[in-house]
């Protein structure tokens, strides 16, 4: 792991690696992207299946990255315990938000939550079935009363997506506006304001190389659950 003791520019400091910000924004594109197909004109839902695919191989890349990745990207970095959670809400309720190298304790839970409801998303729609036109791909794997359910899930499951990411871009629009935070250009750029960061906290950042063989790894895991199913 790449030790980023000193900043790479007097008024900045590394904070996001490379693969983190890719991970989101891709992310971010594909689930657009998942629902405009959707809603127009993918009838026979095939790129939205193909869509489906790339954004479960990103979630099981980024669940990887959440333990071998750069510090920030580790879980252990912004997983905090419900007090620590409260702690921090409470001091928003007052005005008060200390500088994060990382994610906030709110912040954090919102991207874990994110990431639970876009697995279950994802892994809901290979089960779902519009009973017409369209199925996933492991549809014959359950009954039509549990493909049922599960397509529920699948349609409800992406209205609650769409609060929590509601939910995120608002505490990022709070810290923007309120707290005089940026925190969206740094997840774009890589580094932080020098003093928007707490003094002596740097990151510790992994090689980017890392990223491509977990990437690899990701889309043969999901490729390989899904094929040794439908052999």
């Amino acid at each position: 792991m790449i030790n980023t003791a000193s900043p790479t520019h007097p008024h900045t400091v590394p904070t996001w690696d490379l693969p983190t910000r890719l991970c989101h924004g891709a992310l971010v594109l594909l689930v657009v992207d998942a629902w405009v197909s959707h809603k127009f004109g993918d009838v026979l839902l095939r790129w939205h299946t193909w869509n489906g695919y790339a954004i479960l191989t990103l979630l099981v890349f980024r669940v990887i990255w959440g333990f071998v990745g750069s510090s920030t990207a580790r879980f252990a970095d912004f997983i905090v315990g419900w007090r620590s959670l409260r702690h921090y809400l409470s001091g928003m309720s007052h005005g008060r938000m200390p500088h994060h190298l990382g994610h906030n304790p709110a912040g954090g839970w919102s991207v874990v939550v994110l990431l639970v409801l876009m697995i279950l998303q994802g892994g809901s729609g290979l089960f779902a079935s519009d009973e017409i036109l369209a199925s996933g791909p492991l549809r014959f794997l359950v009954g039509a009363e549990m493909s049922g359910k599960l397509t529920t899930w699948h349609s409800v499951g992406f209205r609650l997506l769409l609060g929590m990411i509601v939910l995120h871009l608002g505490g990022v629009f709070f810290h923007l506006f309120v707290g005089r935070d940026n925190l969206i250009l740094p997840m774009l750029t890589g580094v932080k304001p020098a003093d928007k960061v707490p003094s002596g906290v740097v990151a510790r950042m992994q090689s980017p190389w890392l990223a491509l063989p977990v990437l690899v790894g990701s889309a043969l895991l999901v490729w390989v659950g899904i094929r040794v199913w439908t052999w």
